[in-house]
């Protein structure tokens, strides 16, 4: 079991890592002029895999602590995507549920890790 939530952690550290990354170095890219527009489409794709992932570790018997930061972190991030949705407006709210994302799964890669 402690491989298969490692397994997840990596995952999400990954996704978490990859969907900050995406987020911070999109709004540079449309500054040059070779017609990229933001699809909503790629937030929600690595949203989805963050919230499986979140439901999964959320699951097993990972400290209290560490499941409130990731249930935090993702519900920060799916309203951004949806106020992003409905408003075509982008708020930073995104910015801390990804860097939660990442802590939060560090945390509990680390808290796995020693034990």
């Amino acid at each position: 079991m402690k491989n298969y939530v490692k397994l997840l952690d990596w995952i999400g550290i990954s996704s978490a890592t990859l969907c900050l990354i995406h987020c911070l170095l999109f709004p540079l890219l449309t500054f040059i002029p070779i017609g990229l527009t933001h699809n909503h489409f790629v937030d929600f794709v690595f949203a989805s895999i963050g919230l499986f992932v979140v439901i999964k570790i959320v699951r097993t018997n990972t400290q209290n602590y560490v499941k409130l930061i990731l249930i935090a972190s993702i519900t920060l991030i799916f309203f951004s995507i949806i106020y992003s949705l409905l408003t075509d407006f982008h708020t930073n709210i995104l910015y801390f549920g990804g860097v939660g994302m990442v802590l939060g799964h560090i945390l509990n890669f680390k808290f796995h890790k020693h034990n």
